[in-house]
């Protein structure tokens, strides 16, 4: 295809985009208006019926579970689509400097930043945990801690070299992590359909609010969560730097 038909099916493409776009934000209520009746029932039960002091932990990992497994595999398939893109190609080789040298850092970076951030790595995943497990208690939840948990990776990057931060981190750990992570979250979906019949049904018992053991399947599908979002963010990340370290083939 030439690249003036390419430019006339982006234009195509994108102004049927812009247009519904533009039919959305018109529909959207007023500024201030609040139609939140499913919220405030939400806010009602949840505590009852999950044992769950997040009612939005409780709305991503139960009540709508479902949809959430769309979303985490919209994030799953995207990044290993990128991966699958930017992977070495033909004519393609890595750069010299990545051969032969064990530490590739950002210019201008010193002992102190490297000191400071190896230093931070620790409490990251410390706090990365906390959010994972502590979801259905706290805000929180594996989303926000596999973000989270991924800048622990980034750190290695910016204090230690991109070379340690691929010993540290090599791409087939990375992709287990996510893909076990990805799977983990639909077997909790399984054992709901297993064990009381229903798809991502909460069929363990929610026990004492408040506590960490409580909740039910809650906190399973938020640490498979976290675990499948901190693999795809690192996976994403160590793609792009291994691209900026290639060099085309003569």
């Amino acid at each position: 295809m030439s690249e003036r038909a390419r430019l006339v099916m982006f234009l195509a493409g994108g102004a049927g985009l812009a247009a519904l776009l533009g039919w959305a934000l018109a529909g959207l209520p007023a500024f201030g208006a609040f139609n939140g009746a499913y919220a405030l029932l939400i806010n009602h039960v949840v505590v009852a019926q999950r044992a769950a002091t997040d009612a939005v932990t409780a709305v991503n990992f139960d009540y709508r579970g479902l949809d959430t497994f769309g979303e985490e595999f919209i994030l799953f398939t995207s990044v290993i689509g990128l991966a699958v893109l930017l992977r070495e190609q033909r004519g393609e080789h890595t750069g010299p400097s990545a051969q032969t040298s064990d530490e590739h850092r950002f210019q201008g970076s010193s002992q102190a930043l490297r000191g400071l951030t190896l230093a931070l790595i620790g409490p990251i995943v410390v706090l990365a945990l906390y959010l994972d497990s502590h979801g259905a208690l706290t805000p929180g939840g594996g989303f926000q801690g596999g973000v989270v948990g991924a800048a622990a990776l980034l750190m290695v990057f910016l204090g230690g070299g991109y070379m340690m931060m691929r010993r540290v981190s090599p791409h087939g750990m990375v992709e287990l992590a996510e893909a076990s992570g990805a799977a983990g979250y639909g077997l909790v979906g399984l054992g709901g359909l297993v064990f009381a019949g229903v798809f991502f049904k909460n069929f363990l018992g929610g026990g004492t609010p408040g506590q960490l053991v409580s909740a039910g399947t809650i906190p399973f599908s938020s640490m498979a969560v976290g675990l499948e979002v901190t693999g795809a963010f690192v996976l994403l990340w160590t793609e792009f730097l291994d691209q900026a370290l290639m060099v085309s083939g003569e």
